[in-house]
């Protein structure tokens, strides 16, 4: 379990808010309009109104005692980026701000923020990949050139181990899990036997997976 300090409760900061609680962590939330604070009070044991670009407020937060502080007013980036830099200045371990543009992203890197999310950008990219191939289902990046993706099995892969196929050596890619349906087995060994309906979760370069994809 973590505290979680939310600054900002727009769709982002609410949706995330939300989930963190979820997940079993102790969350804060904070946003200068009262009626947003006072929709969310009946979910949330910690809410406070107040405007996290003036020091004071900060200040009165206690941010140094959070595990993780996250600033999602990311469409007012002025907003954003003073309230990153009084976090970073009173002792935040460690600050996530959200942004909307590249610039802004670099902006707020040199202020101290410990990593800059962009949603638009993220969700923009998975839909992309998704829908670029009918046999890519979802994707989660790793760095730049690397991610993990969910693939149908190759069709000459059914009836198949995953030693007998060679997966590594032949397509440079890495099997972490299997899907069958709702079904997930991490891991398999080297033993595993593809059936038809799989989806494999393999992790390697994007032209890699690509290319076995299109194999499917």
């Amino acid at each position: 379990m973590k505290s979680v300090l939310v600054i900002g409760l727009g769709r982002f900061g609410r949706h995330l808010a939300t989930k963190m609680q979820e997940l079993g962590n102790d969350v804060m939330i904070v946003d200068k309009d009262a009626e947003l604070v006072e929709l969310m009070a009946n979910r949330f044991t910690e809410c406070t109104i107040g405007d996290c670009t003036k020091e004071p407020v900060v200040a009165s937060l206690g941010v140094e005692n959070f595990d993780l502080c996250f600033v999602t007013t990311g469409d007012d980036f002025q907003s954003s980026l003073v309230t990153t830099a009084l976090l970073v200045r009173h002792g935040a371990k460690k600050v996530i701000s959200k942004t909307t543009q590249d610039i802004q992203e670099m902006l707020l890197k040199q202020i101290g923020a410990y990593e800059v999310v962009y949603p638009e950008r993220e969700i923009a990219e998975r839909v992309a990949v998704r829908y670029n191939s009918d046999n890519i289902f979802d994707f989660i990046p790793i760095t730049e050139d690397v991610a993990i993706y969910e693939i149908k099995v190759p069709r000459s892969w059914i009836g198949d181990t995953i030693v007998g196929v060679d997966v590594r050596k032949k397509h440079s890619v890495n099997i972490i899990a299997i899907k069958q349906g709702e079904k997930l087995i991490a891991a398999p060994g080297p033993g595993y036997v593809f059936k038809e309906g799989d989806h494999i979760m393999v992790m390697g370069a994007s032209s890699d997976v690509f290319r076995l994809a299109g194999k499917a």
